[in-house]
């Protein structure tokens, strides 16, 4: 009886990882084979483009200010229907004088300072309060847009069933020794699953934060107590009966952290809001049969549990073994065990120079899982703040 629990634990906890991770996508990208984005857009010479404000909240960006505001206004989009809405949450740092310098240059800033912090979300919300424009577009400090970006994201918004639009964030690959690598492929893996959500279902489950436009009529800010704002806008666009696509035109480039520990405490602080948003959002999982419901099962929720299913899958094969359920699970015990081993592997060779792809990806892999559990600890807890430190960049690194 042991071992038949068991066995059922072990093959159910793999295959929900190995849907989430491998059948999914592969499901997935066969659906979307020859299938077309939203076709119903503006056209770059559109003289119907519509007015478009950006909002972004800043907290002490002095290293990365500049360049997002010239990356910004340097654009194929017109000017004059264009207004930047910039909301400071109390940055100690030269950002404020930068801001308001380049004001100067480009009239089309709005910039808000607060003297106390209030968290991204209450920055965000005050900033859209002011916006009038029938298009947002949400940003972050350290994504930089390309000429045509504001173009390619605004312009399926012709298309009125079209609610959100993501942008195509890339990423450059630093230096061997982090972990830049490791992210590059997975948002590279992840800006395709969601363009391909979008042209099968129209249901892109969350775009990036960094960079992604909403219709004003579909817009609903996040509470303020809440971690993951641009999770919360995406699903509530969902839920509203709007579309949401990712548009792989709209490319723009992020400035992401080299290091483990800052890309550890970026995704737990994630994973914390995932599981707030799950619990608003719950009934977006209904009918399973749904593709909405399925790619947010199978996109999200399952990998946000693989943590779990992980534990379940060596305890459940340590069980097997132990009441002698055949040479197989001893094999599958081994592997799992020499996966973990080559954790503190990877960290000595790293103190002695020597870098392998291949083991920094596993040790990746363990420890944003790890991350999502430590998340789903604070989550259950209760969130005390929701206040922010920018991650430390390669720009800050390298000084």
């Amino acid at each position: 009886m042991i071992s038949a629990v068991a066995a059922v634990v072990f093959w159910l906890s793999l295959l929900l990882v190995a849907h989430t991770y491998v059948l999914f996508p592969w499901l997935l990208a066969r659906q979307a084979r020859g299938r077309r984005q939203n076709a119903q857009v503006y056209t770059a010479d559109d003289e119907n483009l519509p007015a478009v404000d950006i909002l972004l909240a800043v907290h002490n960006e002095e290293q990365v200010i500049e360049e997002k505001i010239h990356s910004t206004f340097t654009t194929t989009y017109p000017l004059d229907r264009l207004t930047f809405y910039i909301g400071s949450d109390n940055s100690a740092d030269q950002t404020h004088a930068l801001v308001e310098r380049l004001q100067q240059q480009y009239p089309q800033i709005r910039f808000r300072p607060f003297s106390q912090r209030t968290g991204k979300p209450g920055v965000m919300e005050a900033l859209s309060r002011e916006a009038a424009a029938p298009v947002l577009v949400l940003t972050d400090a350290n994504v930089f847009f390309a000429p045509d970006t504001l173009y390619h994201l605004v312009k399926h918004f012709c298309n009125p069933a079209i609610g959100l639009v993501g942008g195509n964030i890339l990423n450059p690959e630093h230096r061997q020794e982090g972990i830049s690598g490791q992210e590059k492929a997975y948002l590279e893996r992840e800006n395709l699953i969601k363009y391909q959500e979008g042209v099968v279902w129209g249901t892109m489950i969350g775009a990036f934060g960094g960079c992604f436009a909403v219709r004003r009529a579909a817009y609903q800010p996040a509470p303020a107590h809440f971690l993951v704002d641009d999770f919360y806008i995406s699903l509530a666009v969902l839920q509203a009966g709007y579309q949401a696509i990712n548009e792989l035109q709209a490319v723009c480039y992020e400035d992401v952290s080299d290091r483990l520990p800052e890309e550890f405490r970026r995704k737990a602080r994630i994973s914390a809001g995932n599981f707030q948003n799950l619990r608003v959002f719950r009934g977006l999982l209904w009918p399973m049969w749904s593709g909405r419901a399925y790619a947010f099962w199978s996109h999200k929720v399952l990998r946000w549990f693989t943590p779990f299913f992980l534990l379940l899958l060596l305890l459940a094969n340590t069980v097997l073994v132990a009441e002698g359920a055949g040479w197989f699970y001893g094999l599958t015990l081994l592997g799992q065990q020499g996966l973990l081993l080559l954790l503190p592997l990877d960290w000595l060779l790293r103190q002695a120079g020597i870098h392998n792809r291949l083991l920094r990806f596993i040790t990746h892999f363990y420890s944003m899982n790890a991350a999502l559990l430590l998340g789903l600890w604070r989550y259950l807890r209760g969130i005390k703040t929701t206040v922010w430190q920018p991650t430390q960049r390669f720009q800050q690194a390298a000084k």
